[in-house]
């Protein structure tokens, strides 16, 4: 039995550790993990140890996307938390034999620094934004590091672009935070069409983006039979979720959320997979949530907000990422004409859903060649099993 810590830099990343540690666990190894931005929320979830305790910043890790976000982070002591974090991991770097890294380049320059075996799963990076994947430095240099055991990517692509780039294999076996909700029980077919509604997890962004949301529902046409899903994450109790909704002019009533106007919302925690699996079409403002939609090919409709996570350019570069089964209006973030263009294409790509077949079998192409299929998670444990001793 091998010991392993995990290095992880953010919620999505977190999610992803948390599941391959609970197939390396299965694979009979001691396995700890070090986030380095956020709670590490996902790893307590799965009954994984932490090493040391944890502290969440209001950018969720994300700050490099801007340099508002960048300042952010220094005032809120974020920089000298990673060198903390560092230090905690060079003291007991002894205790384990393999340094699994799952992220960016953050978390590759820390584990390089350890000096211990690394296993890399480069989730955060993909050759789909611009064709030919620009690793920033010194990633691409590390990990021709003869430290660095074994490389994955998050697509096809990707495994390709980086093994000529490092003249190393790099192998893609699919993405662990697809297992879930690909290998979830499908939901039976309704009388109506369901449009999921994800807000993303980060507060407070989270109620920034609910709010737009609800503005928006407020603009689609009662004459249709859909129903109205959203999916929250528990940090949102309904003692927020009612306050929020007052000031929106929304009310919450027993798992509802409610307008005079007879709009209702399903108010849906802890049944992520079912929510997407009900769907036929997704109107998101997240990240990890929205791949996982596109991956269970499921149409997307986006609606970019003030950030600091989903703002007009972070939703043009996951169109870019993800494929053109994802979509987005045109017009200002947040504003009314915004919405007004994002409501008329709700209920197009809604009807197209249903009866364009070229739609419905570019999204089965498009979630197999982005995001993969199920069992990408109990590969990389097998996979990383065979290196340790």
């Amino acid at each position: 039995m091998a010991r392993i810590l995990l290095l992880s830099n953010g919620h999505g990343e977190d999610l992803s550790g948390a599941l391959l540690a609970q197939e390396l666990q299965k694979q009979g190894h001691s396995v700890q993990a070090l986030p380095l931005a956020g709670l590490g929320s996902p790893y307590r979830k799965a009954g994984v140890r932490l090493l040391g305790s944890s502290h969440e910043f209001s950018t969720g890790g994300i700050g490099y996307t801007s340099l508002r976000g960048r300042l952010t982070e220094i005032v809120q002591g974020q920089v000298l938390y990673l060198l903390r974090r560092l230090m905690r991991l060079i003291r007991h770097r002894r205790r384990f034999d393999l340094i699994l890294v799952v992220g960016d380049v953050i978390p590759v320059i820390v584990a390089w620094l350890s000096h211990r075996p690394v296993a890399t799963y480069l989730v955060a990076y993909s050759s789909h934004y611009e064709g030919t994947l620009r690793l920033p430095w010194p990633c691409g240099t590390l990990l021709k590091s003869r430290r660095f055991k074994v490389v994955y990517s998050r697509d096809q692509l990707t495994a390709e672009d980086l093994s000529r780039q490092l003249q190393r294999p790099v192998n893609f076996l699919g993405n662990p935070f697809m297992d879930s909700v690909l290998t979830a029980e499908p939901t039976p077919p309704s009388s109506k069409q369901c449009i999921a509604l994800l807000p993303g997890s980060r507060r407070p962004e989270l109620e920034q983006n609910l709010q737009l949301l609800l503005q928006l529902m407020e603009l689609l046409p009662r004459t249709l039979r859909y129903s109205l899903d959203l999916a929250l994450v528990p940090s949102l109790d309904d003692d927020s979720l009612k306050r929020l909704s007052d000031r929106c002019g929304w009310r919450l009533n027993n798992g509802l959320l409610q307008r005079d106007e007879g709009i209702a919302i399903n108010v849906r925690r802890g049944d992520f997979s079912a929510v997407l699996q009900h769907s036929d079409l997704v109107i998101g403002m997240a990240g990890t949530a929205i791949e996982q939609a596109v991956g269970l090919a499921k149409p997307v409709l986006q609606v970019p907000g003030r950030g600091p996570q989903f703002t007009a350019a972070f939703a043009e570069a996951q169109r870019r990422l993800l494929g053109p089964t994802v979509f987005c209006a045109t017009g200002k973030s947040g504003s009314h004409e915004a919405l007004e263009a994002t409501a008329e294409l709700a209920m197009v790509l809604l009807e197209r859903s249903q009866m364009d077949r070229g739609l419905q079998q570019q999204c089965q192409v498009e979630a197999k060649r982005r995001l993969g299929e199920a069992g990408g998670g109990q590969k990389m444990a097998i996979e990383i099993s065979a290196l340790l001793p």
